[in-house]
């Protein structure tokens, strides 16, 4: 039997929303030990001055396995 924990987080990318994804899954992994799927919760980007978006950002749920 596994037992799971889910944990939000927030990336982003100067790319775009798939960039920050990965950059999010990469980074928990690195903390995190067994991830083992995510869901993106939230998206939004920030604007700049010159009216283009200068960061995407994303809110993810990423699911662990407790050992």
């Amino acid at each position: 039997m596994s037992v799971a924990r889910i944990t939000e987080i927030k990336s982003s990318s100067k790319k775009s929303f798939e960039d920050a994804v990965e950059n999010g899954i990469k980074r928990a992994g690195k903390t995190l030990e067994n991830v083992r799927g995510a869901w993106v919760q939230d998206q939004e980007v920030t604007v700049g001055s010159n009216g283009k978006i200068d960061e995407y950002r994303v809110s993810l749920k990423v699911t662990f396995i407790l050992k």
